[in-house]
């Protein structure tokens, strides 16, 4: 008669022996896999997105630490994650700035070119600066980007002070972005117009060239600072124009991360020099921003809205921005 095996024997021990040997291998594996995704996590889902982000200090303070913990972007409700917030300055802080004027400004934008020559040359070393006029829906470049400041201080020029020469300064700034190099400087414009689009004609809120000039900016991460000076002819007293003129420089600047300057109807500006020295203090307060945008169906542009919990300080940057559709 056959005897089964008592438990004890030595099938059953064998049996065990690979079941424990089975265990450890398998918990050596769980702690590898655990002390490697501990070393290098996987990354967030979503496509890095590039954005230059200005600190806007409230009035009568200074600029606090801002940390990348502090920033918070948001797409609608939503939370995206910032994966780089770096200050635009030493081996960060290359810009290239042009500085356009409209050639159908009046006279009076003569008084200010020393201002202008002033700006350009407190620039520190590290920003290229163009200079270009608004003529004809197109940029005219007088200056390519030079990191000779003098050279391009002495570009300037008076304006041709011919009423109509420009028709539209729409035209002119996406004319100018369309046709800047590529670069991973900060990109920003410096122009004085009266903001008129003799082309389009019409005092609303729906000027598409206005529009387009718009998104070619944000599209291409160039933030626009604007500030008014009176065209030639009887549109530089005509109020119901430079109304709009300057309504539309204040949008342009305001949805690209910018600022416009003097909204005022008695004639040209005092001076340009508060307005310059501003824009300088601006330029001095500015983050690389770098955020995970949820991967979109199809490239286009993004609505953002970049904030922080830090008191005294606002966080100002174009109001959308392009999202491709692959890094």
């Amino acid at each position: 008669m056959h005897q089964a095996p008592l438990l004890g024997g030595p099938r059953r021990r064998s049996v065990m022996k690979k079941r424990y040997l089975l265990l450890i291998a398998g918990v050596a594996l769980l702690t590898g896999f655990t002390l490697a995704w501990a070393q290098n996590p996987p990354a967030p889902n979503g496509i890095p997105v590039h954005m230059v982000v200005t600190a806007e200090p409230h009035h009568g303070t200074g600029v606090p630490e801002i940390r990348k913990e502090d920033v918070m972007v948001y797409e609608g409700k939503d939370r995206d994650t910032v994966s780089e917030w770096i200050p635009a300055q030493g081996d960060h802080a290359a810009l290239e700035l042009f500085v356009v004027l409209d050639d159908s400004s009046n006279s009076t934008l003569g008084t200010q070119l020393q201002d202008i020559r002033q700006f350009i040359n407190d620039q520190p070393a590290s920003t290229k600066v163009g200079v270009a006029y608004m003529q004809n829906g197109t940029a005219q470049v007088l200056q390519n980007l030079t990191d000779d400041h003098s050279q391009a201080a002495k570009a300037l020029r008076l304006p041709l002070d011919e009423a109509g020469i420009n028709a539209s300064p729409y035209f002119a700034i996406s004319d100018l972005v369309k046709k800047w190099p590529k670069s991973n400087a900060r990109r920003e414009i410096f122009v004085a117009s009266d903001g008129i689009d003799r082309y389009y004609d019409s005092g609303d809120m729906l000027d598409p060239y206005l529009a387009s000039a718009i998104e070619d900016a944000q599209r291409a991460g160039i933030i626009v600072f604007a500030v008014y000076t009176p065209g030639a002819g009887h549109l530089g007293h005509s109020y119901w124009q430079t109304y709009w003129g300057q309504l539309y420089l204040a949008e342009l600047a305001d949805k690209t991360g910018g600022e416009a300057y003097y909204i005022g109807f008695n004639g040209p500006p005092p001076s340009f020099a508060p307005y310059l020295n501003e824009v300088s203090q601006r330029l001095q307060h500015q983050y690389l921003l770098t955020f995970l945008a949820k991967p979109p169906k199809k490239a286009g542009m993004l609505s953002v809205r970049i904030t922080t919990e830090i008191q005294n300080v606002d966080l100002v940057s174009a109001r959308q921005v392009y999202v491709p559709l692959e890094p």
